[in-house]
């Protein structure tokens, strides 16, 4: 690992930071959703809720229903075998089995409550948070089909996504292209088929491979930048789509790879994870009112996108993560500066004090744009995930401290 100074000790010994995301998941965001979304009547869960929980729609979205159950069960695993916690993750998980698969294997993106279906997307994501829920349950469980199926799901999206061909083309072949979401995709789902289901050289192989897409392809030290989409060979590709960036996303996969430099000792990786995090704070944070961008061009020019300058949850969630993350294992005190920076904006604009949880969107200053804790896309994923891995990440930390103590 690099050289480092460790973080402010009392900041891992007082365990503020510690006890707010703990308590904050634990008393705040899960009981907000559960067990109001679970659906009683037809499984699964409900996801489009207002400010106060209330059901507005009840179709159900597929990669929802994988990522509720990965993180219910993740729970179970990791903070208490609690039986309601189990009971839930299997309810989206039987609900996937029933209507989540098309009749070729892949997965659909939208159905009805009773899972009749609506949508089906070109890109295979449904089948990653299928295919973590399943692993998740198979480790609290023990249950082979499970892990079976958890397996099978990750390699039909490596399969659908990394074979010349096989996934038809969003557009012409006039101008090919590539994007960073497959590599992000491949990278966390990997790492979360081994956490759970046990070592596997397969699985390091394929973040292996996606961590130098990322590092060949997408990231441009001369430029200072993660890109977003680039041209079969990394080529930036000078038009409105391909000019633009996503901070949140280049920093998500940031803290993917400083996560798997953590995990196996890798100097390198926790560099390049850095590096990343480096560059797209510089590109997202907002001078002006805080927070971090929605989008961003490559060379400052006009973003096509109206919600350009908005400001979502889940970018805050993940470049919370991978402030922290960067802080505790370099010790540059300038991570700390960043983590505080984002945890400070975060907590003062998106939480409702009334009715618990988080908004999902603000204005450009912080105001709340609408009331909606979730639905196609906002739901039991992105803050309960940001919390839950800082708070073991902090307690990991305190308890080294305290034992060098």
């Amino acid at each position: 690992m690099p050289e480092r100074t460790d973080p402010e000790p009392d900041l891992l010994s007082s365990g503020a930071l510690l006890t707010q995301y703990r308590d904050g998941l634990l008393q705040d965001t899960l009981p907000f959703w559960f067990p109001r979304c679970v659906d009683a009547e037809h499984g699964g869960y409900i996801s489009a809720v207002d400010r106060d929980g209330t059901w507005i729609d009840t179709d159900k979205w597929i990669w929802l229903q994988g990522r509720y159950a990965w993180m219910l069960a993740t729970l179970y695993n990791t903070v208490e075998r609690r039986p309601e916690w189990l009971a839930w993750a299997q309810s989206g998980l039987d609900f996937l089995d029933k209507y989540g698969a098309d009749t070729d294997g892949r997965m659909f993106f939208h159905v009805t409550r009773e899972g009749r279906p609506i949508r089906k997307r070109r890109y295979a994501f449904s089948e990653i948070f299928a295919s973590i829920g399943h692993a998740a349950y198979a480790r609290a469980t023990g249950s082979d089909r499970h892990a079976a199926r958890a397996r099978e799901l990750f390699d039909l999206f490596t399969r659908w996504h990394f074979t010349p061909g096989l996934m038809p083309p969003k557009f012409t072949d006039t101008r090919p292209a590539t994007g960073i979401g497959s590599r992000m995709g491949a990278i966390v789902t990997a790492q979360e088929l081994r956490a759970n289901l046990g070592p596997d050289p397969a699985l390091d192989g394929w973040i292996d491979r996606c961590i130098d897409d990322v590092r060949r392809l997408f990231v441009k030290p001369e430029l200072g930048v993660v890109m977003e989409t680039v041209g079969p060979n990394g080529e930036v590709l000078d038009h409105l789509d391909g000019r633009m960036l996503l901070p949140g996303h280049a920093i998500e996969v940031a803290w993917f790879i400083m996560h798997e430099g953590k995990l196996r000792g890798n100097a390198d990786y926790v560099r390049l994870g850095c590096q990343m995090l480096d560059f797209m704070w510089a590109r997202g944070w907002d001078e002006e009112f805080g927070g971090l961008f929605y989008f961003r061009d490559l060379h400052g020019k006009p973003v096509q996108e109206y919600y350009h300058d908005m400001k979502f949850w889940w970018v805050h969630n993940d470049t919370i993560i991978a402030t922290l993350l960067a802080w505790t294992l370099t010790g540059d005190e300038k991570y700390r500066r960043w983590h505080a920076q984002v945890h400070d904006w975060s907590y003062r604009h998106f939480p409702d004090a009334e009715h618990g949880e988080w908004y999902g969107y603000l204005h450009r200053d912080g105001r709340v744009s609408s009331g909606l804790k979730g639905g196609t896309w906002k739901g039991f994923f992105h803050l309960p995930r940001m919390q839950w891995y800082c708070w073991r990440l902090l307690e990991e930390k305190a308890a080294a401290h305290a034992k060098g103590a």
